[in-house]
């Protein structure tokens, strides 16, 4: 990702509507669906300026892993521990059979080979580990957000769902999220491409309207993994080594 992102990511990521809904949302899905031992083992890898460890933390013990060396300076003074350099897909250093849930938020598209990073990701997992992914969705919603976040691709329900099995994944939870407002995030990535906006569209908004959207995206975290979504812009998966 371009410094700019990282930039706003330590500036915003604790009031942003985004990032403060998506945490909760993600942290109920870790409740209700990923059973995790007394004594759990977590890592995030692309954990940037580590907005997610303190909620991670909450179900065990986290590790992170971030290539940026600001953004990792930063997620270590916030969190208090090191957090590590070790690059997907190779993840050199990171011990198998380790963790019980390794969380991939937004990472994947950033990397070329995304087959062989679930393959390695898989190989840090304990017995009964889980992976705890999220992605951009849809490739038609492509704009200057994802050329600023250097994404590789945007993924497609079917594009995601072969990736996992081509790594030897089972499959136990796929949703689409950020759903609710989806048709504002629509409309704005295609009157973006028309007007030939060339900036990212993640300053944050005035405090009535980012608390609206809070709110509207927060309530996802009691739908999400529990009905049936409409499109939105991003997806979730939950998947576990295939036995």
């Amino acid at each position: 990702m371009e410094r700019i992102v990282y930039d706003r990511m330590a500036e915003l990521d604790s009031r942003h509507w985004w990032y403060r809904a998506r945490r909760e949302i993600l942290a109920g899905l870790i409740a209700r669906h990923v059973p995790l031992p007394a004594d759990a083992r977590l890592l995030e890898i692309g954990c940037g300026t580590g907005h997610n460890l303190a909620m991670l933390a909450r179900f065990g013990s986290v590790d992170g892993i971030e290539i940026d060396p600001a953004a990792r300076a930063l997620a270590s003074a916030r969190f208090g521990k090191p957090v590590m350099d070790a690059p997907l897909p190779a993840l050199a250093g990171v011990a198998d059979a380790h963790y019980d849930l390794v969380a991939v938020l937004d990472v994947i598209e950033h990397v070329a080979d995304d087959r062989a990073s679930l393959v390695r990701i898989a190989e840090t997992l304990r017995p009964g580990g889980r992976i705890l992914i999220t992605v951009p969705a849809h490739p038609w919603m492509w704009s200057a957000h994802d050329v600023v976040n250097h994404h590789q691709r945007r993924y497609t329900a079917r594009a995601l769902k072969t990736v996992i099995a081509e790594a030897g994944l089972k499959l136990e939870l796929f949703s689409p999220f950020n759903a609710l407002l989806f048709p504002l995030a629509a409309a704005a990535r295609v009157a973006g491409r028309l007007t030939g906006r060339s900036s990212s569209d993640d300053a944050l908004p005035p405090a009535p309207v980012n608390a609206l959207f809070e709110g509207i995206f927060g309530l996802e975290r009691y739908l999400v993994g529990r009905v049936p979504m409409p499109p939105g812009v991003s997806f979730v998966a939950i998947a576990s080594a295939a036995t």
